[in-house]
């Protein structure tokens, strides 16, 4: 594509689904990133077996050998850094990040919620859509704040609610939607065409005020 890869660094928690997605659009050359490496907070997760599988360097940052949060992401810093990482990406990290560790990666660090936020955030994002009557769900990619499951959203994909649908199949719907936006959410970034300048956002240079909706 003529430019050249982003140095990634992804965190996760557990089967790295995203993670795989990611990893088949790299492969498939529809997605420029250079996976520098896959940290997890968990050793058993099995997206680390995913990704050294591929010969993508993997390390653990236990969080069960740290007192509190703070403690914890000082040492996740210093381990992400060692990789020099131009982008952040969050794929199912399942941890509350302190603002230190926001701020540090400020502009770079990114995540993927099921949701179309604003709304539902936090957990159990497919029942809430439910409980709300909500007719349109899906999935939204934006650069992470200090707030839980805030920051400028930027790209989103979209399913219908079903009349009989349930939370899981909801979610499963859902999830296909994640394993496209991801990969061209952070294409976006890849082409310099997505940028965060003073917590705004920049689509070509120009503000973006709305999320973009990726095509079905």
């Amino acid at each position: 594509m003529g430019i050249s890869p982003l140095k990634a660094v992804v965190l996760i928690s557990g089967r790295g689904s995203n993670l795989h997605a990611l990893i088949r659009a790299q492969q498939a050359g529809t997605l420029d990133i250079d996976f520098a490496a896959v940290i997890s907070n968990r050793p058993e997760a099995a997206g680390l077996q995913l990704a050294a599988a591929e010969q993508i360097t993997t390390e653990v940052v236990d969080h069960t050998l740290y007192e509190g949060r703070t403690a914890y992401d000082q040492a996740l810093i210093k381990v992400i850094d060692q990789h020099q990482p131009e982008l952040l990406i969050l794929a199912g990290f399942m941890r509350i990040l302190t603002p230190e560790l926001v701020r540090h990666y400020a502009g770079r660090l990114i995540n993927i919620h099921p949701s179309l936020l604003p709304r539902f955030k936090g957990l159990h994002t497919h029942q809430q859509a439910l409980d709300a009557g909500a007719t349109t769900h899906g999935a939204s990619v934006h650069f992470v704040s200090e707030e839980l499951d805030g920051g400028p959203v930027f790209l989103q994909a979209s399913v219908a609610v079903e009349a009989d649908d349930e939370a899981e199949r909801l979610a499963a719907r859902v999830l296909e939607q994640e394993h496209r936006l991801y990969p061209a959410a952070i294409q976006l970034i890849a082409e310099g065409r997505i940028r965060l300048v003073d917590d705004s956002l920049q689509l070509d240079q120009t503000p973006l005020h709305e999320p973009l909706q990726l095509s079905s």
